[in-house]
C-alpha cells in the first residue's frame, strides 16, 4: 500500500505532537487560575468546572478500545502491535510477581506475549509525549494474551541492546538495527555522534540506521529522528577550517552524506518529512552540498554514477534532484502564465519561496515569544542561526536562472568559441559513441538546430571514448543545448528515434542530476506545442497498442462510477500519437531499471511525466500509462486509478464540473435532509469512500478521492470558485424548499423544521467551503472575498436559483457561513503566534476589511445589488453575526489568560468598527444561533449587543 507509513506516522506521531501544546495550555491556564489571575471574564471556568483535557484523552483513548473494526493492524505493523501489547504484559506480570514496579519492562524480558492492534500502538505513542502514564496498561481488556508457541518461547536479545553494551557495527547488526526502530533517544544519540565522529565505515552504516526502520516506523522517537537526520545533511566545520564558509570539509563526510541522501530519497520519506514541517530547512541543508558538489570534478576513469554511491557526480545528482524534487519545480510552464487578476495561476513551491519560509522561521525562533505552537516545534529546532539566500551559491543561482529562461523562452545561439558551446560537443561525442557508423553524421549533424552547436565534426574514430570530466554546473549549463540539438537532428530526420532515447539514457548514466534539465526543457517544449506528433507505432517509438483501449475503457469505467462521464480519446484505426518531445521523455523513462538504489531518479520522473502529460492538450497520460502498465504489470491498478483516471480533468471544464457536483450528491444523498450523515452510503464515507480492494479497483471509485488527487491540477481553479458558489446555492434552494413546502399544508410536522435547515446550512457552507480551500487555498479564499461572492451578489435574482422567500433567507446565510469558514480554515481567528501574524495577519485583514467597505457600500446606498433582499439581509445579519462570535469566543473568554488575544481584538475591532460607522444600522441584536438585524435609520455609535 503506497505511503502507509506515512499515514501511521500522521496517526502515531503527528497526532499526539499536536495533542501535547492542547495539554500544556490547559496546564497553564489553571496555573493561572490557582494562582488568582482571574477576572469577571474567566470566572466562570474556575476550579472544578474546568474540563480536562488529559482526562478527555484518557476517556477517548479507552472507548476507541471498543471499535474492534477500526484497530486491526495492517500487515506491516502486526508484530509492532503485539510487541507493544507484550510490553504491557509483562509490566502487569512483573508487578504482580513482584520483580518490577509500573515503569518500563527490561528490555530484555520478552517472556510474556500478548496479542496488539492500533490501540496498543497509539497508546505507547502517547505514553512516548507523557501525555498518559503506564497506568493505561491496566484498562479492563487491554490486554489480551497470545497462545503460548515454540517461537514464543525462544528469547531473541533486542539488537539495540546489543549496540548499546558496545557491539561494534558490522553488517548483520547493522541490518538488523535498520530494520528495528530504536527505543529511545540516548540511542539516536550515540549513533549520531557515530556519523559524525566514527571511521568512513561506521559513518556509513549510522547513517543507513538512522534512515532506516527509526525513521519511517520510530512513531515514538520519530521527531527526534527527523531532527538528527535533518542535522546530518549539514556536518559542523571543524574548528581547525582554513576556509571558511568554502564547504571543503564537507568532502571528508561523503560516506555520511551519500548514506544520507540516498536513505531519504524515498516517497515515503519524502512524505514524513513534509508531515514534519522540516522541507525548508531540508531544502537550505541541500543548497551548500549542490554548491560544494557540483564544483569538484569526478575522477578521470569515471564512467557511471548508478552504482558508486560515493561518487561526486552521484552526491551531486541526488542532493540536486532531491532539492528539485522538493520545490517541485516541474511543474509544467502554463502555471507561470498570468492570469487576468494580475498574478500566478495558481501559487507555486518555489525555491525562493522554501527560503522565504526558512529564514522566517529563524527570526522567529530568535524572538522572544514563540506562542502556542512552541511546544510542537521544540523536536525540530535544528535550522542554523543564520539565514540563507540563493545568492550565496552563485553556481546554483546561475543555473536556476538559466532554468526559467530555457522555461520561458527558446534557446539564443552560441558562438563557436563560447566554453558552453565546447563542453556541449564533447557530450555529443560521448552520447555519439555507441551509435552504428551509418546512423553517425560525417558532418555536424545538429547543423540545422536553433542553438547554432557549429564547429569541427564529430569523428567516430577520434576521441571517440572522450568524456567530459567536468564539474556538474559545467555540464549542466551545456545540457539544454545538447537536447535542443539531438531533439532538432530527430525532428529532421538525422537521428534515429532509438539513437535519441540511447543518448538521452547514456547522459542521464553518466550524470543522473541531467535528468533535472532534461525534463525541465521537454516540458517547456511541449508546453509551446511547435513540434509534430509522432506515431507511437512499435516502429520508430514504443507502441502502447496492445492494452491501450482495455487502459482507456478502465478509465471511463471508473469515472462514470463517481459520476464523471467523457468521451472516447482516440478514434479506432489510427495510431496514438504523441509530440516529439514527450516521445522522447516516455521512450527514457521506461528504459529506466526498478531498483531501491534509484528512488532519487523515480522520484522526479513519475511526477514529472503526469505534469508534462497536463500540458498538453492532446490526451496523452493514457498512452503513457499503456505503456508503463506494460512494462511493470503490478502497477497496472496503481497507474490506472492514480495517475491516468485523473489526467481528464487537467483540461476539461466539464469533468470538473460534473466531479464537483458528484461530491455534493455523494455526501448529502437524494436530499440535505434525507437522512443520516452516518450512514455508508453519505456523509464522508460517501464522500471518500470507506477503502480500497486489496487486489484491483473496487467501484464505484468515491468522487471525494478523485477529487482530493485532482483538485491541485485543475487548469483553471478560478472556474472552481464558481462551481462551488453555485452548487452552495443550489442545495441551500433546496433546503429552503422542503422547510416551505413540506408534507401537506395543514400538517406542521410534515415540513422540515428551522433547525433541521440551519444545520442542513451549515453542512451544505462547510462541505462547499473544504472543497474550496483544498482546490486553491488562500489565494482562492481571498478571491471568493474580493470578486467571486460580490458578483455573484451583484447579478441577477434569477442567476441565483431562489424560489421564495425561505430559500432566498436560506442562500444568504449559506453564502456568510461559507465565507466565514473559508476564511477560518486558510487564516485562522484570533492571532496564535508570531509566525501566524507575519504569515497572514496583515492579508487577512486587508482582505476582510475590502470585503466589509462593499458591504457598507451597498447599507449605504452606493452600490446596486441584483439580488433579493431578503438574501442580502440575511447574509449581512449572519455575516456580521459569525465575525462576533469570533470575536466573543475568541477574544472576551480568554482576554485576562493571553495577552496574545488582545492584539487579535483590536485588528477584529477595528475591522468591525470600520464597518458599523459605515452602516445604516438602527441595532444589531445577537443571539446564539441567529444574528437578527434591524435596518432603520442612520446610527453611527458603533454596535448595541445586550449582555
Amino acid at each position: 500500500m503506497p505511503h502507509l507509513d506515512a499515514r501511521l506516522c500522521m496517526l502515531l506521531s503527528i497526532v499526539p505532537l499536536a495533542i501535547v501544546p492542547l495539554v500544556k495550555e490547559e496546564y497553564e491556564k489553571t496555573s493561572l487560575i490557582n494562582n488568582g489571575i482571574t477576572t469577571s471574564c474567566v470566572k466562570g471556568t474556575e476550579g472544578n468546572n474546568f474540563a480536562s483535557r488529559k482526562h478527555g484523552l484518557m476517556s477517548s483513548l479507552q472507548v476507541l478500545g471498543q471499535f474492534s473494526g477500526l484497530l486491526s493492524p495492517p500487515p506491516s505493523v502486526v508484530n509492532a502491535a503485539n510487541s507493544a501489547a507484550s510490553k504491557a504484559a509483562t509490566v502487569i506480570s512483573n508487578l504482580k510477581t513482584g520483580s518490577g514496579n509500573l515503569g518500563v519492562p527490561n528490555r530484555n524480558d520478552s517472556s510474556v506475549k500478548a496479542v496488539g492492534n492500533m490501540l496498543h500502538l497509539i497508546v505507547e505513542a502517547c505514553i512516548a509525549r507523557n501525555l498518559i502514564d503506564t497506568s493505561a496498561y491496566f484498562w479492563p481488556g487491554y490486554v489480551v494474551p497470545s497462545t503460548p508457541s515454540k517461537d514464543s518461547l525462544l528469547v531473541q536479545e533486542s539488537p539495540w541492546s546489543t549496540f548499546m553494551d558496545g557491539a561494534p557495527l558490522n553488517s548483520l547488526l547493522k541490518n538488523a538495527l535498520m530494520a528495528s526502530p530504536a527505543t529511545s533517544v540516548v540511542e539516536l544519540e550515540k549513533l549520531y555522534h557515530i556519523a559524525l565522529n566514527g571511521s568512513e565505515e561506521e559513518k556509513s552504516a549510522a547513517a543507513k540506521i538512522l534512515c532506516g526502520a527509526s525513521l519511517i516506523r520510530g512513531w515514538n522517537i520519530q521527531e527526534h529522528v527527523v531532527r538528527i537526520v535533518v542535522k546530518l545533511l549539514s556536518p559542523p566545520v571543524p574548528p581547525n577550517s582554513s576556509v571558511s564558509g568554502s564547504g571543503s570539509h564537507l568532502i571528508g563526510h561523503m560516506s555520511l552524506l551519500g548514506a544520507i541522501l540516498f536513505g531519504v530519497s524515498c516517497s515515503d520519506i519524502v512524505h514524513i518529512l513534509s508531515l514534519y514541517g522540516v522541507i525548508p530547512e531540508v531544502a537550505a541543508t541541500l543548497m551548500p552540498l549542490c554548491e560544494a558538489f557540483g564544483s569538484l570534478s569526478p575522477p578521470s576513469n569515471h564512467r557511471s554514477s548508478i552504482s558508486d554511491e560515493t561518487s561526486v557526480y552521484a552526491i551531486f545528482s541526488c542532493a540536486f534532484l532531491f532539492l528539485l524534487r522538493l520545490w517541485k519545480f516541474y511543474r509544467p510552464p502554463y502555471e507561470h502564465c498570468m492570469a487576468g487578476r494580475g498574478g500566478p495561476v495558481r501559487s507555486e513551491l518555489t525555491l525562493d519561496y522554501l527560503l522565504l519560509m526558512h529564514n522566517s522561521r529563524i527570526a522567529l525562533q530568535n524572538s522572544s515569544a514563540m506562542g502556542r505552537l512552541g511546544s510542537i516545534m521544540e523536536p525540530l529546532q535544528s535550522t542554523p542561526s543564520q539565514p540563507v539566500y540563493i545568492d550565496s551559491f552563485p553556481k546554483l543561482r546561475a543555473w536556476y536562472f538559466q532554468n526559467r529562461a530555457c522555461i520561458a523562452s527558446t534557446l539564443s545561439g552560441l558562438c563557436n568559441k563560447n566554453p558552453v558551446h565546447q563542453v556541449a560537443n564533447k557530450i555529443l561525442n560521448m552520447i555519439y559513441r555507441k551509435m552504428p557508423k551509418p546512423t553517425s553524421v560525417s558532418g555536424n549533424p545538429l547543423s540545422t538546430s536553433s542553438s547554432s552547436i557549429s564547429g569541427s565534426p564529430i569523428n567516430a574514430t577520434e576521441d571517440a571514448h572522450q568524456r567530459p570530466i567536468l564539474p556538474a554546473w559545467e555540464f549542466l549549463e551545456a545540457v539544454p543545448f545538447v537536447l535542443e540539438a539531438i531533439l532538432t537532428a530527430c525532428a529532421y530526420g538525422r537521428l534515429s528515434s532509438r539513437d535519441l532515447t540511447t543518448g538521452l539514457r547514456d547522459l542521464v548514466d553518466f550524470m543522473p542530476a541531467s535528468l533535472a534539465t532534461i525534463v525541465s526543457y521537454f516540458s517547456a517544449e511541449i508546453t509551446r506545442g511547435i513540434w509534430k506528433l509522432v506515431p507511437m507505432n512499435g516502429t520508430d517509438w514504443p507502441s502502447p497498442g496492445a492494452n491501450l483501449l482495455s487502459v482507456e475503457s478502465e478509465i471511463k469505467e471508473i469515472l462514470a462510477s463517481a459520476g464523471v462521464h467523457i468521451a472516447s480519446c482516440y478514434p479506432r484505426g489510427m495510431p496514438p500519437m504523441l509530440p516529439l518531445p514527450m516521445a522522447a521523455l516516455v521512450s527514457l523513462t521506461i528504459t529506466f531499471k526498478l531498483d531501491k538504489s534509484r528512488d532519487y531518479v523515480h522520484g522526479v520522473v513519475g511526477q514529472a511525466l503526469e505534469n508534462c502529460a497536463a500540458g498538453i492538450s492532446w490526451p496523452s497520460m493514457p498512452i503513457i500509462g499503456a505503456l508503463w502498465t506494460q512494462k511493470v504489470r503490478r502497477w497496472h491498478d496503481f497507474i490506472v486509478l492514480s495517475s491516468c483516471s485523473l489526467s481528464p480533468f487537467t483540461r476539461d471544464k466539464k469533468a470538473v464540473t460534473q466531479l464537483i457536483r458528484s461530491c455534493f450528491s455523494s455526501f448529502f444523498g437524494p436530499s440535505v435532509t434525507g437522512g443520516s450523515h452516518l450512514s455508508a452510503n453519505q456523509g464522508v464515507n460517501g464522500l471518500l469512500g470507506q477503502a480500497m480492494a486489496d487486489q484491483g479497483v473496487r467501484l464505484p471509485v468515491a468522487p471525494g478521492f478523485l477529487y482530493l488527487r485532482t483538485c491541485r491540477t485543475f487548469h483553471d481553479p478560478h472556474f472552481v470558485t464558481d462551481v462551488i458558489l453555485k452548487l452552495v446555492i443550489e442545495w441551500a434552494n433546496k433546503l429552503g424548499n422542503e422547510w416551505a413546502c413540506g408534507g401537506p399544508a395543514r400538517l406542521r410536522s410534515g415540513r422540515l423544521s428551522l433547525a433541521a435547515a440551519v444545520s442542513g446550512v451549515k453542512e451544505v457552507a462547510n462541505l462547499g467551503a473544504s472543497l474550496l480551500c483544498i482546490a486553491g487555498g488562500v489565494q482562492l479564499v481571498q478571491l471568493l472575498y474580493e470578486e467571486s461572492l460580490p458578483t455573484l451578489l451583484l447579478s441577477a435574482g434569477e442567476e441565483l436559483g431562489g424560489a421564495g422567500p425561505a430559500s432566498n433567507i436560506l442562500e444568504g446565510y449559506v453564502l456568510a457561513y461559507m465565507l466565514i469558514l473559508s476564511g477560518a480554515f486558510v487564516w485562522g481567528i484570533g492571532n496564535t503566534s508570531p509566525a501566524y501574524s507575519s504569515a497572514y495577519s496583515s492579508r487577512r485583514a486587508r482582505v476582510i476589511g475590502m470585503h466589509m467597505d462593499f458591504v457598507a457600500g451597498v447599507v449605504e446606498g452606493n452600490i446596486s445589488l441584483g439580488c433579493d433582499p431578503a438574501m442580502w439581509k440575511a447574509y449581512v445579519s449572519c455575516f456580521v453575526g459569525l465575525l462576533l462570535e469570533v470575536v466573543r469566543d475568541q477574544v472576551v473568554e480568554p482576554l485576562a489568560l493571553n495577552s496574545v488575544y488582545l492584539s487579535g481584538f483590536q485588528e477584529q475591532s477595528s475591522s468591525l468598527t470600520r464597518l458599523t460607522l459605515n452602516m445604516s444600522c438602527c441595532m444589531i441584536l445577537w443571539k446564539r444561533s441567529f444574528p437578527v438585524i434591524v435596518l432603520g435609520t442612520s446610527y453611527k455609535g458603533g454596535i448595541c449587543m445586550p449582555a
